[in-house]
């Protein structure tokens, strides 16, 4: 059975936060809110969590996973960022956007799209993820929580409970979630490329 913290959304406690924090270290998976959607997230390195958030999703290793960043420099050490992205990335982050990036070689091979070498990302404006973020010192690996054959995320940490007890380690409360994900926005191209609308505003991007 997973564990279920309360963490208060805009002063999450320390001690809950490094209690997760941990969890993710052993290999778990974390169910915890955004400021978007409720997400899966596990350590980036942990081939195995990873592949159980697949099958959680199930999705293949052609679906995009992202990394949650706690700001830009470390979107530069996962991602191939010139001056005109960068520009962009600085006027929208933190929010809920999603980036696909070229990615580096920090990037394991099997995080990035295996046919075009590319990477979501995203900076998350989230306390509850920024303390995690924080406290683990590196990005954390994670998909928006819809489950197969659905089409609307999970957004009620109780619901995430029942439904999901046996398959996550840890169900973080933070209080109820939007409906709407990230908007999700390509920028390998010349020009921005809108690939899903969702709750950030792609006008900044000319979109």
């Amino acid at each position: 059975m997973s564990q279920f913290f309360q963490i208060h959304p805009d002063n999450p406690q320390l001690r809950l936060i490094k209690q997760a924090a941990q969890i993710i270290h052993q290999g778990g998976i974390v169910a915890l809110p955004t400021d978007s959607c409720y997400a899966l997230v596990c350590h980036l390195d942990d081939k195995a969590a990873v592949e159980r958030i697949r099958h959680i999703r199930g999705i293949d290793d052609k679906h995009h996973l992202t990394l949650l960043c706690r700001d830009l420099s470390e979107i530069a050490q996962y991602a191939r960022v010139d001056n005109r992205q960068y520009r962009m990335l600085k006027n929208a982050t933190p929010g809920p956007y999603t980036f696909i990036l070229e990615a580096t070689k920090e990037v394991p091979r099997r995080l990035s799209h295996p046919s075009r070498k590319t990477i979501g990302l995203r900076v998350p404006e989230n306390q509850i993820v920024h303390a995690l973020l924080e406290e683990l010192g590196q990005p954390l690996l994670g998909t928006t929580l819809i489950l197969p054959g659905e089409n609307e995320p999970l957004t009620d940490p109780e619901e995430v409970r029942d439904r999901l007890a046996r398959q996550v380690d840890l169900v973080i409360d933070g209080g109820a979630c939007s409906l709407v994900p990230t908007t999700v926005i390509d920028l390998t191209a010349d020009e921005p490329v809108l690939l899903r609308q969702g709750s950030g505003d792609p006008a900044p991007f000319g979109l």
